[in-house]
């Protein structure tokens, strides 16, 4: 069974959808201060089939955070505007004025005060909660019809993803580094890797990096922190990619409330992509990361222990997030070392999206080289590539095609 807005795939892993909706997708922000409205909303537009482009949700939970709102680029931009009413007309103004989304309200309440005003600030739709069956898909096929949809390939990025391990040593490290690798050469936008794995994250390490900075440094003075205060703690690979390391040396620091969110919304207004490794730092749902990130991959392993810890994960913390959630099977064998595959599907709870193959020899080469595996040629190597790809928007490279069927995506029976 494959979650909402998670794309379906054929028996042989290869996305049974024409080349050309590949990367036709459509970003959609859900900005609601209710979690659970925020997630039903997301589960009504990731079913969307009226639109030719795929929907795919982002949820946010401030509806007062404009700047970040308009830097994510997104396409359209559904806003709760029965809170606080002044922050969420704030937003909607900001939206129009920059033209980087198309601005929908939505509330529980109504009324010709707040109906005038919401079109004033220049509001599309106007839409009441709950909503009533085929309402949302009409303003979505209204939006289209008046060309508001339309792809612009100037509209900015600003998407951030995180990595998240069922497990320690489940390999999160060594697949958010070769996927921010992959994304900034694919791309060829800037692309930031943020190791939030403190205090002993090895992202740094592993990519052969010393660098001045830490992500303590940028988490110790939030107030501080801004576009150009954090172009001076980043260090660039040789690949391209900019990275913002955990502490060389073990340091206990104390994270002020906000600053992860601070960091997270700074880097996307820096950086076109940013990629964060979050080890197994379940805590980290606390905070918004997981709410402004456009995709949360989880990566385990086939082992009991994972997957116990993965469904802990799936039906726990996660649960909100279900809708971006993507599972990555990594170090992954036809041979289930004895667990059956039902197993496996029960313990997920639903498909996983990636497979990364096992190539042992490869990554411990990484490991005592420091060159990433993205640099060389092999099984792992054009599965995460894969998995870069699609999450830039672009589709798999065409010489490669047959090689993905078995490499990259999911079976999505």
């Amino acid at each position: 069974m494959n979650s909402p807005g998670i794309t379906e795939t054929s028996d042989d892993g290869r996305d049974p959808r024409p080349n050309g909706d590949r990367d036709n997708i459509l970003s959609v922000a859900v900005v609601d201060s209710n979690l659970e409205r925020r997630n039903a909303v997301a589960s009504v537009v990731c079913g969307l089939r009226t639109t030719a482009r795929t929907p795919r949700v982002t949820t946010l939970p401030d509806v007062a955070d404009s700047h970040l709102i308009v830097r994510q680029g997104f396409n359209v931009v559904l806003v709760a505007v029965d809170g606080d009413q002044e922050a969420a007309l704030e937003t909607i103004e900001a939206l129009c004025r920059t033209a980087s989304a198309t601005p929908m309200a939505y509330s529980p309440v109504t009324g010709d005060d707040l109906l005038i005003r919401c079109m004033r600030a220049g509001a599309r739709e106007f839409l009441i909660y709950p909503f009533a069956a085929g309402v949302v898909e009409e303003a979505f096929s209204r939006a289209e019809s008046r060309g508001l949809l339309a792809l612009d390939a100037k509209r900015p990025s600003g998407k951030s993803f995180a990595f998240l391990g069922a497990k320690g040593g489940s390999g999160v490290t060594t697949a958010a580094c070769n996927f921010a690798i992959s994304m900034a050469q694919e791309s060829k936008q800037k692309t930031l890797l943020i190791d939030l794995d403190l205090p002993l994250g090895d992202a740094a390490l592993g990519l052969g990096i010393v660098g001045e900075f830490s992500t303590t440094d940028a988490l110790r003075n939030p107030g501080r922190l801004d576009s150009n205060f954090l172009r001076t703690l980043v260090t660039e690979h040789s690949s391209g990619l900019f990275v913002l390391g955990a502490p060389g040396e073990f340091a206990r620091a104390t994270v002020a409330d906000g600053a992860i969110d601070t960091l997270i919304e700074v880097a996307c207004k820096s950086f076109d992509y940013v990629v964060v490794d979050a080890g197994s730092r379940w805590e980290l749902a606390e905070t918004r990361l997981f709410d402004m990130v456009s995709t949360i991959y989880l990566v385990t392993q086939i082992g009991i222990a994972e997957l116990r810890n993965a469904n802990r994960l799936i039906t726990g913390c996660l649960q909100p997030y279900a809708h971006k959630l993507e599972i990555v099977l990594n170090r992954h064998k036809k041979e289930m070392f004895g667990i059956e595959t039902e197993a496996i599907e029960k313990a997920l709870t639903r498909d996983a999206q990636w497979r990364i193959p096992n190539d042992f020899p490869a990554v411990r080469e990484m490991q005592n080289t420091a060159v990433p595996l993205m640099l060389k040629e092999s099984n792992i190597q054009r599965a995460i590539r894969m998995m870069a790809r699609i999450a830039s928007g672009l589709p798999p490279e065409q010489q490669h095609k047959k090689k993905y069927a078995h490499l990259g995506m999911a079976s999505g029976t």
